[in-house]
């Protein structure tokens, strides 16, 4: 009984009636003829709710699953699929109210389906996890009601599921295509000038419009009487490291992601890439201790234990210590390595104090350091100042992109790459840096 009692709602209409019934009641007091009229339909109304109610509750009528799938891609686009069937003789109508995660902060969600009698829907919706970690969803609300919308029935499904949010994998799988073909030159994609190589022979081939005309074979041209080139390979299982900072510096935010949350991405689609080049690839977290260090490896099983490690990755709100950094890398990682870097620097003292632990690190490794231009003071700089307070804010912005590009500069001078990226274009930018890299046989 009491199952029944929760599960019963009253439309508007019935309470929209009710209040028609009274103002007839009210106007009777005047006008007696009016009093059994009122009652007669008083007495319909109660008929027709009785047969709505039994009619809803006669049977189980509703079969209903939420389909999630296995991850979430943090940042991205993640689609989940609601499917309802209809076991009612008659058309019903439904409203769909889907209790979404509590990170979304989504208390609106609402869908209105119509259905005919013993058919099925199906519908999807598409959320955008902004947070690495395990969601969980509440009930899946069903209210059906009759024609007649005097009463609904509430069904409730797919209570508790639960779906980890993993760094964007989507995001890594559209990167994929950058490892297949180093010809690939999309506008906005990938931007290499190839100045040189250190690429191992791999086979002579006939020359086509783009290929370097310093590895035409002029032996190999003479004998088949059309131009021919040598072809090479990029070496192969160069250890490759993803250092991510997670100190406080890390902690800030841009359009819902944090700069950490950018790091995890890009080093998951960085590290995918490298993988389809051959290269070994790990991955190392700190702040003010060493949080995880996956030693590099090129097995195919390697990105799954990069990926499980990134999704634990957190930032808190100690300063990042470069001399540990300095230490265990020294300590664990003896092998001359590529080390991508991810960091920012806000000031140039920033810069100062650690440059002295990057500059050890770049005597034994390959040192990429990746830092942050802060999109919303280069959009400062853009807008025309109105007045005079306007003016001087977009004075002090400019100094600070500046003093960003002589921090730059600054890497450079003492023989460390320096990348300098606004937060979106990070992915990109760190593989662009990596092919460059092996292109010129840097590494």
């Amino acid at each position: 009984m009491l199952k029944f009692i929760r599960s019963l709602y009253f439309g508007k209409r019935l309470f929209y009636a009710l209040f028609g019934i009274s103002i007839l009641f009210l106007i009777s007091f005047w006008f007696s003829p009016l009093y059994s009229i009122t009652w007669i339909l008083t007495s319909v109304l109660g008929i027709l709710v009785l047969t709505d109610v039994s009619a809803l509750f006669r049977v189980n009528g509703i079969e209903a699953d939420r389909i999630l799938p296995e991850k979430f891609s943090n940042s991205d686009d993640n689609r989940v699929v609601i499917e309802i069937a209809n076991k009612y003789g008659f058309r019903l109508n439904a409203e769909v109210i889907d209790e979404i995660p509590v990170q979304f902060q989504k208390r609106d969600f609402l869908k209105q389906i119509r259905f005919t009698p013993h058919k099925s829907i199906e519908f999807e919706y598409f959320l955008k996890p902004l947070e690495r970690g395990e969601y969980i969803f509440g009930n899946l609300n069903i209210y059906v009601s009759s024609i007649f919308k005097l009463a609904k029935r509430r069904y409730t499904f797919n209570k508790d599921q639960m779906v980890k949010v993993y760094p964007s994998f989507i995001q890594m799988k559209k990167l994929d295509f950058l490892a297949l073909d180093q010809k690939i030159n999309l506008h906005g994609i990938k931007r290499i000038r190839r100045i040189g190589h250190t690429m191992e022979f791999e086979q002579i081939k006939e020359y086509v419009r783009g290929d370097d005309v310093r590895t035409i074979n002029w032996k190999a041209t003479a004998k088949h009487g059309n131009l021919m080139v040598n072809q090479f390979q990029d070496e192969r299982s160069q250890p490759i490291y993803s250092i991510i900072d997670c100190g406080r510096v890390m902690k800030m935010p841009f359009e819902g992601l944090s700069l950490l949350d950018y790091a995890i991405n890009s080093s998951l689609a960085f590290s995918n890439v490298a993988l389809k080049k051959k290269d070994k690839v790990g991955m190392l977290s700190f702040s003010n201790k060493i949080d995880h260090l996956q030693k590099a490896s090129s097995k195919l099983s390697q990105l799954s234990r990069i990926m499980e490690a990134l999704y634990n990755v957190n930032t808190g709100f100690y300063d990042s210590d470069f001399s540990l950094l300095y230490s265990r890398v020294k300590k664990y990682i003896s092998h001359r390595s590529l080390l991508m870097i991810y960091t920012n620097f806000e000031h140039m003292s920033g810069l100062q104090r650690q440059l002295p632990f990057l500059k050890a690190l770049a005597k034994q490794h390959l040192v990429v350091v990746i830092f942050f231009e802060n999109t919303e003071m280069i959009r400062l700089t853009e807008i025309a100042p109105a007045n005079l307070s306007e003016s001087a804010h977009q004075t002090i912005a400019e100094q600070y992109a500046h003093n960003k590009s002589l921090m730059a500069r600054e890497l450079q001078r003492h023989g460390i790459q320096a990348l300098l990226t606004p937060p979106q274009d990070l992915s990109i930018n760190a593989i662009n840096k990596y092919l460059e890299i092996k292109s010129r046989g840097l590494l």
